[in-house]
C-alpha cells in the first residue's frame, strides 16, 4: 500500500476511495448477541504447538517448521512418583531501547545495531550492466536487469551448497521482493513527458514507458554474508526480474475460460506480466507468492467510449473493481503501438466493435488481481496466476499452520476501504514429500479448494462464509451481479463476498500468523469519515474521531488504524468459525483514552499499521511497519517490535466516539495494553517513505527491511533543483532518492530484537 499523500496532479488511488457500494452488516445491526467477556472468551481455542507452522505476513523465513510432537505415552501400570517439573523457560523480552520519533532524512536503529544499504532502485543484477546513474539517462533496455522501484514485501529463502532451499541458511540465500509501483519524477530526466490533459493526456516517449514496465514486478537476487557483511551477487545465475512483460500462465477455475481470453491469449491460458505487487506470501514447498494489489488503476477505460459496448454484468464488474480511468501512468496512450500491443494491451475498452474478446483487450483487467506463484530456484520457470484464490486487491497471502495430513490455508486482505478479509483452504492434504516441488506442487494445493470471506459478529465471534456458486446468496438471481459459473465467482470475488454478507473493514492490509498460537493478525491501515462515518462504526471497526495534526488540520474517521486478530475455532484453520478481538489501536500518545485505546506512550505510539511479520528464529516476536500520512507531522514512518499475547487477553469495552456535536458509543473487544515491554519503536525511516517488506536470515541474525519511495512528494517543478527534493536518501548530497533494501545486524552478532 502507498499512502495517499501525493501533492502532484496524479490521480487519487482507488483504494483510498473504495468501490464497495453495499450495506453489508454493520455490527450495530447485529447486537442481538450480548457483548460479554464470558461469551467471547469462554469459547476456547487450541494452540498450534503440535503443528508445523509457517509464520507469514510479508516474508516467511522460507518454511521454518516446528516438529509434530508424538502422542503421550501410555501410563505405567503402577503409580510412579511424580517427576520434578522442568523449569519454565524465561519469558521472551525485547532487547533494545526504543528509538525516538524523527523527521530526519536517515534510517535510525537502536544503539548496538547497524543498518546497511543492500539493494537500491536501478542496481544491476547481471554482468555487463553498468552502475545506475540515477539521473534518468540510463538505457531503458537495461532495466529488465536492474532493481525495480518501490521495494515492498519480500522473503529470504536460505540456500545450501547444492543450491537447494534450506530454511536455516544463515549466510547465503535468495532474497525475493516485490516492486509495488514507481515514483516517475525521479526515473526520467525531468519526470514523465505528457501532452494534453484529461482524457486527451498522452505519453509521447516510449523509452520512458519501457523503463516503467520493467520497474514494476519482482526481483530475485542472490545474497551472501562474508565477514559479517551482506551483499548481493550481481552475476548470480539465480538473479531474475519478473515484470509487466513476463509471460505467465493461468491455473485454477478461471483458466482457459471466456473471462480471460484476449488477443494475446485466445484460449485464456496466459497473460503478460504482474504489477502493483505489495505484500506477499510463501508456500511450504519453497516458492514465492506475489500479490497484485491496486492493479485496476493502470487500465484505461473511458466510460463514455466504452459503456455502450458492454453488458450490465461487465459494467457492474468494472464499477466494483474501480476500472474506469485514463490509466494511472497513461501506458495505453503511447503511439504508434507495437505489433504485440505493448501499449494497447492496457486499454481495456472494446476496440474491435465488430469482433470478440480475442480481437482486443476488453478482458485485460480480468487478467490482473491474482496471487502469482514464482519458483525462485528455477529462473526459467513460468510464473502462475492462481485463480482459485480469487481476484481482488490482494494484500498478501499468508500461509497458516502447516500440518502433515491436513489442508493448507492462506489468509488474505483486500486493500481498499470497506473491503474484506479472505482465506483459501486447499482440498488436498499436505504431504511433506512435496517440499521442493516448485509450481507443480502449487498445481496440487492451490488450484482446488474453498475460498471464504470473513463475517465478524458483535459478540466477538465470526463466521467464514464460503464463496461458491449456489450458496450464501451467490446465485444467478443475486440482484447486483448474476453469477454464471465457478469461474465467474473467482473473477468477481468482491461481488461474491458482497452477496454472502461479509464484513466491511477499515482497509485490510497485511496478514500474519503467530507461530506460537496459530492466531491470525490483520492490519487495518486506516479509513476516513466518508468511508466510515460515525454512525457506521462496528465492533471490529469501532473508532471515529478527529486526529488533528499539529498544524490544526482535521483528520476524521479512523486515520491511525488498528490491528484485528482472530483464532479459528479449536485452532483448526479449516474451521468455519472464529473468535476475535482488536490487538492494537494506532494513536498519538497524547490522544484521549477513547482514541488511544491501547495506552500507547512516546516510545511506541504509531499510525497506519501496514506491513506485519512474525519472526521465524524467535517465534512470537512480531514486527510491525507503518505507511502513514496522518502522523507524519510528528515522525517519519517506522518499524516496531512487539510481543503480542492471545485473543481474549484484554476484555470488552465501550468507547465514546465524537464528531463535533454528535456523540455515539460503540462496544468492542480490546486486547491487553502492550506497554513498552510489549511494543517498542525499533526503526524510523527517512523523509516521505513507507517502511514495508521484512524478512530475516535463517538464523535470525540479519533483518532485511525495505524503504519505499523516500521523497515521493517532491513537486515536479523542483526536479531541476536538487535542494528542493524532500529526500536524498540513501546516497545523500544532491542525489535523487531511491527505494532500497537495508540489512540490519546486531553489533554483537545476536538475534535481532532480543
Amino acid at each position: 500500500m502507498t499512502a495517499n499523500t501525493r501533492t502532484d496532479d496524479r490521480p487519487v488511488e482507488i483504494e483510498d476511495i473504495g468501490t464497495n457500494p453495499t450495506s453489508n452488516p454493520s455490527f450495530t445491526d447485529l447486537i442481538a448477541s450480548r457483548l460479554s467477556r464470558r461469551h467471547l472468551f469462554g469459547l476456547g481455542v487450541g494452540t498450534a504447538g503440535t503443528a508445523l507452522l509457517q509464520a507469514c505476513g510479508g516474508g516467511g523465513g522460507g518454511g521454518t517448521a516446528f516438529p509434530v510432537l508424538p502422542p503421550a505415552p501410555a501410563p505405567a501400570p503402577a503409580p510412579a512418583p511424580a517427576p520434578t517439573p522442568a523449569p519454565s523457560p524465561a519469558p521472551m523480552k525485547l532487547g533494545f531501547n526504543a528509538v525516538a520519533k524523527s523527521l530526519a532524512d536517515v534510517v535510525t536503529v537502536p544503539a548496538g545495531y547497524t543498518a546497511s544499504v543492500l539493494y537500491r532502485l536501478g542496481d544491476p543484477i547481471a554482468s555487463g550492466v553498468a552502475a545506475y546513474k540515477n539521473d534518468g539517462s540510463d538505457d531503458a533496455t537495461t532495466y529488465d536487469r536492474r532493481a525495480g522501484d518501490h521495494h515492498d514485501g519480500m522473503t529470504y529463502f536460505g540456500m545450501n551448497a547444492s543450491n537447494k532451499w534450506d530454511a536455516t541458511g544463515a549466510s547465503r540465500g535468495l532474497l525475493v521482493m516485490n516492486h509495488e509501483a514507481i515514483t516517475p519524477l525521479f526515473l526520467h530526466p525531468t519526470g514523465q513527458t505528457i501532452t494534453g490533459s484529461g482524457n486527451a493526456a498522452a505519453r509521447t516517449v516510449a523509452d520512458e514507458v519501457l523503463r516503467e514496465f520493467y520497474l514494476h514486478g519482482v526481483s530475485v537476487i542472490e545474497v551472501n554474508k562474508s565477514g559479517g557483511s551482506w551483499s548481493y551477487k550481481q552475476d548470480s545465475s539465480f538473479n531474475r526480474r519478473v515484470h509487466t512483460l513476463t509471460e505467465m500462465s493461468f491455473s485454477g477455475p478461471a483458466a482457459k475460460t471466456d473471462y480471460l481470453k484476449t488477443k494475446y491469449s485466445t484460449d485464456g491460458s496466459k497473460t503478460r506480466g504482474t504489477l502493483n505487487n505489495c505484500a506477499n506470501g510463501t508456500t511450504p514447498w519453497g516458492t514465492y507468492l506475489t500479490c497484485e494489489e491496486n492493479w485496476a488503476g493502470y487500465f484505461r477505460r473511458i466510460a463514455a467510449n466504452d459503456d455502450a459496448n458492454r453488458t450490465a454484468k461487465e459494467l457492474a464488474s468494472f464499477s466494483r473493481y474501480g476500472v474506469a480511468s485514463t490509466g494511472r501512468e497513461l501506458w495505453a496512450t503511447v503511439t504508434p503501438d507495437t505489433a504485440d500491443n505493448l501499449y494497447g494491451r492496457w486499454n481495456t475498452e472494446v476496440v474491435a466493435t465488430s469482433g470478440t474478446a480475442v480481437d482486443d483487450y476488453r478482458n485485460g483487467a480480468n487478467t490482473y488481481g491474482w496471487v502469482v506463484e514464482i519458483d525462485p530456484f528455477n529462473p526459467s520457470s513460468t510464473p502462475k496466476k492462481r485463480t482459485a484464490l480469487g481476484r481482488f486487491g490482494h494484500e498478501g497471502a499468508c500461509l497458516g499452520p502447516v500440518v502433515v495430513g491436513k489442508p493448507l490455508v492462506w489468509y488474505m486482505g483486500d486493500d481498499s476501504r470497506n473491503e474484506y478479509i479472505y482465506k483459501f483452504v486447499s482440498t488436498k492434504n499436505w504431504d511433506a514429500a512435496d517440499i521442493g516441488g516448485g509450481t507443480a506442487a502449487g498445481d496440487k494445493y492451490m488450484d482446488d479448494g474453498k475460498l471464504y470471506v470473513a463475517k465478524f459478529k458483535a459478540d466477538g465471534t465470526g463466521d467464514w462464509l464460503e464463496l461458491k456458486l449456489g450458496v450464501n446468496n451467490i446465485t444467478a438471481s443475486y440482484a447486483a451481479y448474476a453469477f454464471a459459473d465457478a469461474a465467474d465467482v473467482v473473477v468477481n470475488a468482491r461481488h461474491a463476498a458482497d452477496a454472502a454478507g461479509a464484513t466491511r473493514m477499515d482497509r485490510p492490509e497485511w496478514t500474519a500468523v503467530n507461530p506460537k498460537t496459530g492466531e491470525v493478525y490483520v492490519t487495518l491501515t486506516n479509513t476516513n469519515s466518508s468511508s466510515r462515518p460515525i454512525g457506521k462504526t462496528d465492533a471490529a471497526n469501532p473508532r471515529f474521531y478527529n486526529d488533528k495534526t499539529t498544524a490544526g488540520k482535521d483528520q476524521k474517521g479512523n486515520p491511525n488504524g488498528h490491528i484485528v486478530r482472530f483464532a479459528d475455532t479449536n485452532g483448526d484453520p479449516t474451521s468455519v468459525t472464529f473468535k476475535w478481538d482488536v490487538y492494537l489501536f494506532g494513536a498519538r500518545s497524547t490522544a484521549s483514552a477513547d482514541i488511544n485505546l491501547s495506552q500507547l506512550g512516546a516510545d511506541n505510539d504509531f499510525s497506519s499499521p501496514d506491513g506485519m511479520w512474525f519472526s521465524q528464529a524467535a517465534p512470537g516476536l512480531l514486527w510491525l511497519e507503518t505507511d502513514d500520512g496522518a502522523y507524519t507531522d510528528v515522525t517519519n514512518c517506522m518499524l516496531l517490535g512487539a510481543l503480542p499475547g492471545k485473543v481474549g487477553d484484554g476484555g470488552a469495552k465501550t468507547i465514546t466516539n465524537v464528531d463535533g456535536s454528535t456523540t455515539a458509543t460503540q462496544a468492542t473487544f480490546v486486547g491487553k495494553a502492550p506497554g513498552t515491554d510489549g511494543l517498542r519503536r525499533f526503526l524510523v525511516g527517512p523523509i516521505d517513505c513507507e517502511i514495508t517488506g521484512i524478512a530475516e536470515s535463517g538464523d535470525g541474525r540479519a533483518l532485511f527491511v525495505n524503504i519505499q519511495h523516500p521523497g515521493e512528494n517532491t513537486a515536479k517543478a523542483d526536479i531541476g533543483d536538487p535542494s528542493k527534493y524532500l529526500s536524498h536518501w540513501p546516497e545523500g548530497g544532491n542525489a535523487r532518492p531511491r527505494s532500497a533494501t537495508v540489512v540490519i545486524t546486531k553489533n554483537d552478532g545476536g538475534l535481532i530484537g532480543l
